[in-house]
């Protein structure tokens, strides 16, 4: 739609295939003016470390910032919930012009000795890079006083891109690995990294190990806890399911403890099955593990084949879109997405990098097109162009879908269902199902000629 336009600077970060040579230009800072739907650092760091459920996270800068990554994801816990309590020291004027060390250390004081928790993780704004506060020596003075982890995270917004706060996030995680005592972990064990227990995901992620009869030590940081992190390092095995956000870790963890780690997916069927026959196949000196992974695979496919075949038949044709923040995540939604015979005309991500990006073309059908570090002008237009039926994505996607007259399914932070393991994909097959199939479309004025279209080519 040649009517929105598209700005000149972003041309390298967008491409369709089959048109032109392949050649991503990524993993840059967002164009200036481009409304980037990306985060920040410091958002990427929050998303990662928040769901430790027991640590205080404490927000160094104006409350403006704690406002907008309080309660960030949907992150369950079956214990304590201190991580949804959202505190910040609130930076005010007179805190630039003076500095907000001391500010820092009496809020940090008050609240461990009101909270008692684990430990604490200090989050450094935009504004504290600015004004140049020390918050690792602060963190260090209240450490001793107190007798826990206080941990900085170097989060200051302005300097990278969201990957640079998952960076500054498992560097503080990594301050906590290997304080821990290993006296009790077995040989066939592992770490699952980068699951958020977005709607209880991390539970059924955890059940399927367990059912294998692998011992799962740590979950970072899904329902996370301290103390499970400070023990992480006597796990035989890392599984790193979010390609971006803790992939650092784990090769810190492989750098000076020797740990190995594989990356999987826990979307859609057969990324489901690939990552637990992958863990299985790593204990191989155990060929019990395997046996039992089969038995759960075969149970787990038969349960849920039967609904999503029917859901299959008034799927098949449709076309989605998708946009995502770890390109990882599109490889698995691409898979499901086909196998409910839909067609997916637009993939993009926030922090996907060349390698990532050469897969989707590999992946995507011609005429597809994929963006990197996208923005709703963009994501508008390509939506009207392809006809998209459905617009998966997060929380700042869903007004553009709405507007656009399309079903929406949140596969981001937020959502309260969970999508992963193999009865996540039923449910994810259900959303999908619900919202590209409800009738209130019809009644969309954006979305009037396009169904309109449809109907005459079907005629």
């Amino acid at each position: 739609m040649s009517s929105i336009p598209i700005l000149e600077a972003r041309q390298a970060q967008i491409h369709q295939k089959g048109t032109q040579p392949f050649e991503m230009d990524c993993g840059k800072h967002s164009l200036a003016g481009s409304v980037s739907q990306r985060a920040c650092v410091f958002c990427g760091s929050r998303v990662v470390l928040y769901p430790i459920a027991d640590a205080l996270h404490l927000i160094h800068g104006p409350i403006g910032c704690a406002a907008y990554t309080w309660d960030i994801r949907g992150a369950l816990s079956s214990g304590p919930e201190l991580h949804r309590m959202s505190f910040s020291t609130d930076l005010r004027e007179k805190d630039v012009i003076f500095g907000g060390e001391k500010k820092l250390a009496a809020a940090l004081g008050e609240l461990i000795d009101q909270y008692r928790p684990k430990a604490a993780f200090v989050y450094a704004t935009c504004i504290v890079g600015i004004i140049g506060d020390d918050v690792a020596a602060v963190c260090r003075k209240v450490e001793q006083e107190k007798g826990i982890p206080v941990l900085p995270v170097h989060s200051e917004g302005f300097k990278g891109t969201k990957k640079d706060g998952y960076k500054a996030a498992c560097d503080a995680l990594f301050k906590l690995v290997g304080t821990g005592s290993t006296a009790d972990i077995a040989p066939v064990s592992i770490n699952i990294l980068g699951e958020f227990n977005i709607g209880g995901e991390a539970w059924i992620i955890k059940k399927y190990y367990e059912q294998m009869g692998v011992q799962v030590v740590s979950i970072m940081t899904g329902d996370g806890r301290v103390d499970q992190v400070a023990r992480s390092h006597g796990a035989a095995l890392n599984v790193v399911q979010c390609s971006g956000a803790l992939t650092f870790l784990a090769e810190m963890m492989k750098a000076k403890y020797g740990t190995p780690y594989m990356r999987v997916s826990y979307f859609g069927i057969d990324d489901m099955a690939k990552a637990l026959y992958d863990v299985a196949e790593h204990f191989n000196a155990a060929p019990e593990v395997m046996a039992r992974t089969r038995a759960i695979v075969r149970r787990e496919v038969e349960t849920i084949m039967p609904e999503l075949n029917r859901i299959k038949c008034d799927l098949y044709g449709k076309r989605a879109a998708i946009y995502v923040g770890g390109a990882f995540k599109a490889f698995s939604l691409i898979k499901a997405l086909r196998y409910l015979g839909m067609t997916v005309v637009l993939v993009g991500s926030q922090t996907g990098n060349e390698s990532d990006y050469a897969t989707l073309q590999d992946m995507c059908d011609d005429g597809t097109v994929i963006l990197d570090d996208a923005n709703p002008l963009e994501l508008s237009k390509y939506i009207i162009e392809k006809k998209a039926d459905l617009f998966i994505g997060g929380v700042k996607e869903r007004p553009i879908a709405f507007k656009m007259g399309i079903g929406f399914c949140d596969h981001n932070h937020e959502r309260k269902i969970p999508l992963a393991g193999f009865e996540g994909m039923l449910h994810f097959a259900r959303e999908v199902h619900n919202s590209v199939t409800s009738p209130v479309w019809q009644f969309a004025p954006a979305r009037a000629a396009v169904l309109e279209s449809k109907k005459e080519v079907a005629r």
